[in-house]
């Protein structure tokens, strides 16, 4: 596992003790969890903004339920035997 320094201003690290105390391990899992979220907001953002530029059209993105019957409607569920 990594190591990361990072500074905070006064007013951010009064806000951070409150909600997890330095002493505790409670601090490290917070900013953990804080990052990954940030991270992760990051890349929904990035993954929205393709579908703008790019929107699916409705061909592509349609799902037709037959296709999926047909390949289901020959199988007996059991493998079979040579």
């Amino acid at each position: 596992m990594k190591q990361i320094l990072v500074e905070l201003d006064d007013e951010m690290a009064a806000r951070l003790d409150r909600v997890a105390p330095g002493r505790s391990r409670k601090r490290s899992q917070f900013v953990r969890l804080a990052l990954g979220r940030a991270l992760w907001d990051l890349e929904e953002q990035a993954t929205a903004e393709a579908y703008r530029q790019k929107p699916d059209s409705a061909e592509e993105a349609r799902f037709d339920p037959a296709v999926w019957e047909r390949e289901w409607a020959g199988r007996s569920g059991k493998a079979r035997r040579r």
